[in-house]
C-alpha cells in the first residue's frame, strides 16, 4: 500500500490562497469556464428577486444619509454593476449600505453633494491601489471587537435618525446624538398618530413576512401596502414626494464637482474612512458568500472592483457603495450562480429608475423609517455584542470604547482609537507571553548511567535527581538564557535588564533563540546593549539556534562581524563551543568573571 500524500492538504491550502490573491474578475473566470442557458435563467431570476429587495433598501439608505432617494437607486445601479462585473466574488451584490450612513451624512452636511462625490472618488482610488498592492489581507487584522463596536454604533445612530420620521415629528433634530434625543423627548407631544400607525404597520408586515417565509420580499410588500393605505385613505403623512419634489428620472449625466484644494484636502480623512468601511464590509460579505457556496473569492480583486464601483458611482452623483451581506445572501438563496446575477440586478433597478419614479413619490417616510429600523437591528449584531462583552475585560473595553465613540463622537475617531487601543492591549498581552528563562546548570556527572545530575534541583525534589545528557551541560562560568516568543519593543528592555541585574557577569553568555520567531529594531537595539555590556565586562556571547528573520536582522546590523560574539546552529553546538573555550587557558585568562556594580 502506498503512503498517503501528505502534501495534498498543503497543496489545497496553497491553491486556495492563490485563488484569493488572483487579480482576475470573477466574471471573466465564470465566462471562461462556460456559461449555459440554464445558468442564464437562474441568474436572471435571482437578479430580479434581489432588485425587488434592493429597491426600498437603496432608497432608505439614501434618505438616512441625508440624500434624495434617487441617489440610492443610482448607486445600486452603477456601483452594483461594476462590483459584479469587476469584483472578485461570484455572487456579491453591491450597493449603498448602512455602514456609510454616518460618514455620508457628515460629508453632505459640511460639503454638500459635491464633497461627497469627491470623497467617493478618492475612496475608490484608495481601494484600487490597495487591491493592486495586495493589501486585502490587512483588513483581516482589524480586531473583531472594533468591527462589532462601530457596526453596532452605526446601527444605533441610524435608528436614532429615523425616530423623527417614524413619529412624524415636525421639529428639526440636530446631528449630535445626545442633543438629538433631547429634541425628541421634548417634542413627543407632537407625535403624529397617522405616521406612527404607518410605521408600526410596516414593522409588523416586515417581521411577519420574514417569519412566514424568507422568500417573501418583506420590505417591498410592506412599502407597497403602507403606500396604498396612505394614498387611498388620504392620510396626512409626509411622503417621499412631499419631501423631495420633482425627483429626477433615469441616470444623471456624469459630472465633475468644483471644490477648492483646501476642501479636497479636508475630505481625505472621510475618503479613507469610506475606503476602510467599503473594504471591511465587502470582504465580510464575500466571506459569508464563500461559506454559503463553497467558492473562494479573490480578496484583492474584490477591492479593485469596489474601488472602480465607487469611482463610477461618484461621477454619476451616487453614494459610496460596498458589498451588501443581506442582498448577497438573497442572491445565493434565489439561485444566483455567477456575477451575471448582480449585473441583472443592476439592470432591473435601472428599468425601475426610468419607469416608476412617479409612483415611488407616494411612499410614506414613516414606512422607510420602519425599514431602516430593521436594517439597523440587523446591523447591530446584538448576540455577538453581548458575547464579546462576556469574553474578557480587554475585549469588553475595546468594544464599549469603539461603540461609545461611534455614537457620541465620530466614526473616524472611533475606528482610529479602537484599533490603536486594541493594538496596545495586544502588545501588552504579547509582552506578558514572552519568557526569558535561565537554562539549568548541571554540575555533577553520574557515572552509573552516563548522565549529568542537577543537584540544585535534586535538593528540592525529594531526593529525585534530574538528569540531562552530558552534551547539554552548562559549564561553570557560563550563563544561558532561552527566549520564548518574539523579541519586540514591548519586551526588548527586559532581556538587557535581566542580564544587568546579575551580580556576577559570566565568562560566556549563551542566548538560546530557537523559540524566538521575530526580532524588531527595538529587540536588535536591546541585543546591541547586551553586547556592549558584555564587552565592558569581558564576556563572550554566543547566539544559538537563530531563525531566519532574526539572523538576517542581526547580520544587517553588523553583529555577525563582532569578534566577541559567535553564532551556533543550535544549543548543543553552543554548549560545545563554550566547553571548548573554557578549556582554553588563554581564553579563561582574558575573560575573568566580572562583578556587576550594585
Amino acid at each position: 500500500m502506498s503512503a498517503p500524500n501528505s502534501s495534498a492538504p498543503n497543496d489545497a491550502v496553497a491553491a486556495a490562497q492563490a485563488a484569493q490573491n488572483r487579480l482576475v474578475p470573477a466574471l471573466f473566470t465564470c465566462l471562461k469556464e462556460g456559461y449555459t442557458f440554464k445558468m442564464l435563467r437562474s441568474d436572471l431570476l435571482a437578479g430580479l428577486t434581489v432588485a425587488i429587495v434592493a429597491l426600498p433598501l437603496a432608497m432608505a439608505m439614501a434618505v438616512a444619509a441625508g440624500a434624495s432617494p434617487d441617489k440610492g437607486l443610482v448607486t445600486a445601479v452603477v456601483a452594483g454593476f461594476f462590483i459584479s462585473a469587476l469584483g472578485g466574488s461570484r455572487v456579491q451584490i453591491g450597493g449603498p449600505t448602512g455602514a456609510f450612513v454616518v460618514v455620508i451624512f457628515d460629508v453632505i452636511s459640511r460639503y454638500g453633494l459635491d464633497g461627497l462625490i469627491v470623497a467617493s472618488v478618492m475612496a475608490g482610488i484608495i481601494l484600487v491601489i490597495a487591491g493592486y498592492a495586495r493589501l486585502g489581507k490587512l483588513i483581516r487584522y482589524i480586531p473583531y471587537p472594533v468591527i462589532t463596536g462601530f457596526t453596532t454604533g452605526i446601527a444605533v445612530t441610524i435608528a436614532s435618525t429615523q425616530v423623527k420620521d417614524f413619529l412624524g415629528l415636525q421639529s428639526d433634530a440636530p446631528a449630535p446624538f445626545l442633543e438629538k434625543w433631547m429634541v425628541y423627548l421634548t417634542h413627543l407631544n407632537e407625535t403624529s398618530v397617522y405616521a406612527l400607525g404607518i410605521g408600526l404597520l410596516a414593522l409588523f408586515l416586515i417581521i411577519g413576512c420574514k417569519k412566514l417565509s424568507p422568500k417573501i420580499p418583506a420590505y417591498l410588500l410592506a412599502i407597497v401596502v403602507v403606500s396604498l393605505l396612505a394614498y387611498f385613505a388620504q392620510l396626512p403623512v409626509e411622503t417621499i414626494g412631499s419631501r423631495f419634489p420633482n425627483l429626477p428620472t433615469g441616470l444623471p449625466t456624469p459630472t465633475l464637482p468644483e471644490l477648492s484644494l483646501e476642501e479636497v484636502r479636508e475630505l481625505i480623512p472621510s475618503a479613507f474612512t469610506i475606503a476602510f468601511l467599503a473594504g471591511i464590509e465587502a470582504l465580510l460579505s464575500a466571506v459569508v458568500a464563500d461559506a454559503m457556496t463553497g467558492q473562494r473569492h479573490s480578496l484583492n480583486q474584490e477591492l479593485v472592483g469596489q474601488g472602480v464601483a465607487n469611482i463610477a458611482s461618484g461621477f454619476f452623483g451616487g453614494l459610496p457603495a460596498t458589498g451588501a451581506i443581506a442582498r448577497t445572501a438573497t442572491n445565493i438563496k434565489s439561485g444566483g450562480k455567477t456575477p451575471m446575477s448582480g449585473i441583472f440586478h443592476a439592470l432591473c433597478l435601472l428599468v425601475f429608475l426610468y419607469t416608476i419614479m412617479d409612483i415611488l413619490a407616494y411612499i410614506p417616510m414613516a414606512g422607510l423609517a420602519a425599514v431602516l429600523f430593521l436594517v439597523a437591528w440587523g446591523m447591530s449584531d446584538v448576540k455577538h455584542f453581548i458575547q464579546i462583552a462576556k469574553i474578557s475585560p480587554s475585549d469588553r473595553t475595546i468594544l464599549f470604547l469603539t461603540f461609545a465613540l461611534t455614537v457620541l463622537v465620530d466614526l473616524t475617531v472611533a475606528i482610529g482609537v479602537g484599533v490603536t487601543f486594541a493594538s496596545l492591549l495586544f502588545m501588552r498581552h504579547m509582552s506578558k507571553s514572552v519568557e526569558i528563562e535561565p537554562q539549568m546548570r548541571l554540575t555533577e556527572y553520574d557515572a552509573t548511567d552516563g548522565e549529568w545530575v542537577n543537584q540544585a534541583a535534586t535538593a528540592g525534589n525529594a531526593g529525585n535527581p534530574i538528569y540531562a545528557p552530558k552534551d547539554f551541560v552548562v559549564p561553570k562560568g557560563v550563563a544561558a538564557f532561552q527566549i520564548n516568543g518574539p523579541l519586540f519593543f514591548g519586551v526588548a528592555s527586559e532581556l538587557s535588564d535581566r542580564l544587568k541585574n546579575q551580580l556576577v557577569m559570566p565568562r560566556i553568555l549563551i542566548l538560546r533563540m530557537r523559540y524566538m520567531p521575530y526580532l524588531d529594531a527595538s529587540g536588535e537595539a536591546s541585543i546591541e546593549s547586551i553586547i556592549e555590556t558584555c564587552h565592558e565586562h569581558k564576556t563572550f556571547i554566543i547566539f544559538a539556534g537563530l531563525r531566519k528573520q532574526p539572523r538576517a536582522l542581526l547580520d544587517k546590523a553588523g553583529i555577525a562581524a563582532d569578534k566577541e560574539a559567535a553564532f551556533a546552529s543550535d544549543f548543543g553546538a553552543a554548549l560545545k563551543m563554550a566547553q571548548s573555550l573554557m578549556a582554553d587557558p588563554n581564553f579563561v585568562a582574558k575573560h575573568q568573571d566580572s562583578h556587576q556594580p550594585r
